[in-house]
């Protein structure tokens, strides 16, 4: 059934359905004719109210989940409020310095993301996710600290000043300033390719017997190399934090919803197929039930908007994904506030 367009609704429809939404998106609970009739302003009767309810819910717009009930948005009838009534929230001042100082924590990139997506869940009360930006680090420098006779670390400081730690298993017997050796000639060589580049480098002046390199300190290369190649490749493609948040007193009765939106979740490359189809989108996209095939059966709802590079590339999607009762006016400007700072991030 396709929903009326919000235009062809009375002035008293359209008032009776905003409470209706609003008062179900505050409480998650069904709201009766008694309780409108209670709210200021509309000077209905409870039947006159009745009356309207049925047109809305004969429209599609709301349901009766019981017989007696009152009555609750369908998909359809949050997908005619969210694109035509809602009137946004913006972020508070506290909201917004807690998201860029969590944007702005130094270290590898992976870090700040998680923390920005664990500080989105606290302050939304839903999963916070977040696409990992698919980047190719540069090599700056790499340097291999001897730990032990058959190990060392692997300390590789990328192009943008980031610096990350691995530890290499080193083949026995190797003679003294291999390492040093092998250091230097990634630095001197190899600095400012990726990852992928350096080791095909390698490679092509190996195969040629332009390399400058004894046989050992050309295994400590590739080795070096090949961690962070392979770190690379584990890299996740979603973080994803919060999800103790789906877990709260209203969920009590609906249990099974949750245990399939959690089960949702655990398939991280379905959910980052899903905020991928966000990647094109101008501005923040709102996904409601089942709208989307991945969270129809939990009936969740997915708020999701891109985040660009300095210029204006998109390199990931940030989100929060919940029940569909979300208060979507305050989320929607908070996910894209988001967005804007973490573009800040990557440059």
């Amino acid at each position: 059934m396709t929903s009326a367009p919000i235009t062809e609704l009375t002035t008293r429809a359209r008032d009776i359905f905003r409470l209706v939404v609003e008062g179900y998106l505050a409480s998650g609970q069904a709201v009766g004719s008694k309780t409108l009739a209670g709210a200021g302003g509309l000077n209905l009767s409870p039947a006159s109210i009745r009356s309207v309810l049925h047109e809305l819910e004969s429209l599609g717009l709301l349901a009766a989940p019981h017989t007696s009930a009152g009555r609750l948005p369908t998909e359809q009838g949050l997908r005619l409020f969210v694109d035509g009534m809602m009137q946004v929230a913006e972020p508070t001042a506290e909201e917004r310095a807690a998201i860029e100082r969590e944007v702005a924590q130094p270290g590898p990139i992976e870090a700040a993301l998680a923390a920005t997506s664990a500080i989105l869940s606290d302050l939304s009360a839903c999963a916070g996710v977040i696409m990992v930006p698919r980047r190719e680090q540069r090599l700056a420098q790499l340097q291999l600290v001897p730990l032990a006779p058959t190990r060392a670390l692997a300390v590789l400081v990328d192009a943008d000043g980031s610096v990350e730690n691995r530890v290499v298993e080193l083949p026995a017997g190797l003679a003294p300033g291999a390492l040093e050796q092998a250091s230097n000639y990634i630095s001197a060589h190899l600095g400012g390719r990726t990852l992928a580049q350096a080791v095909q480098a390698i490679r092509t002046e190996v195969a040629s017997g332009r390399s400058a390199l004894d046989t050992a300190s050309r295994d400590l290369v590739e080795r070096g190399l090949a961690v962070w190649s392979e770190d690379a490749l584990r890299r996740p493609v979603l973080i994803v934090r919060g999800q103790a948040n789906l877990l709260d007193e209203t969920t009590l009765t609906d249990l099974e919803r949750v245990r399939q939106l959690l089960d949702d979740l655990e398939g991280k490359q379905s959910v980052a197929d899903l905020l991928d189809s966000a990647r094109l989108a101008e501005s923040t996209r709102i996904f409601i039930g089942a709208e989307n095939r991945l969270f129809a059966l939990s009936g969740s709802s997915v708020i999701a908007s891109p985040y660009r590079d300095r210029e204006g590339r998109v390199v990931g999607v940030v989100g929060v994904i919940g029940p569909t009762r979300l208060n979507y006016a305050r989320l929607v400007p908070m996910v894209d506030f988001t967005a804007q700072s973490l573009g800040k991030l990557i440059g």
